[in-house]
């Protein structure tokens, strides 16, 4: 289960990173105007970033040791949890775009398939 999740992360955090960065302006509809000025799209590309170094890190991550993997897990749990909660707050007020709602289940569905690796991993002498 550790090995899938990661690696589906790997994959969609890929996808996101690439969005931003050469797709800001579709990745952000409903919440980026159309005429975004320069400085607001060269912030999204920043961001897309970040984004790229977390999927190879749990891409490089996937064939670990369990035992080995409590920071990348822990990391990925605030991450995917912060944006979970971010999401949340968004939908309950409805100041989110529509299209918020799906990202909120897969930000949630990360976040606990991340506890329950954390969870259920091998018990080392740490």
């Amino acid at each position: 289960m550790t090995k899938l999740t990661l690696i589906l992360s790997s994959l969609y955090l890929a996808a996101v990173g690439l969005a931003l960065m050469f797709f800001p302006l579709q990745f952000g509809r409903g919440a980026v105007p159309a005429d975004a000025g320069p400085k607001l799209l060269a912030l999204l590309r920043l961001l897309g970033g970040p984004f790229l170094g977390i999927a190879v890190l749990n891409w490089l991550s996937r064939n670990a040791e369990p035992s080995d993997l409590r920071a990348v897990l822990l990391a990925n749990i605030v991450g995917f949890g912060a944006v979970a909660a971010n999401d949340i707050q968004g939908v309950a007020s409805g100041e989110a775009r529509d299209i918020a709602g799906l990202f909120l289940i897969v930000h949630l569905l990360f976040t606990l398939a991340f506890v329950a690796a954390v969870r259920w991993r091998p018990r080392t002498g740490d």
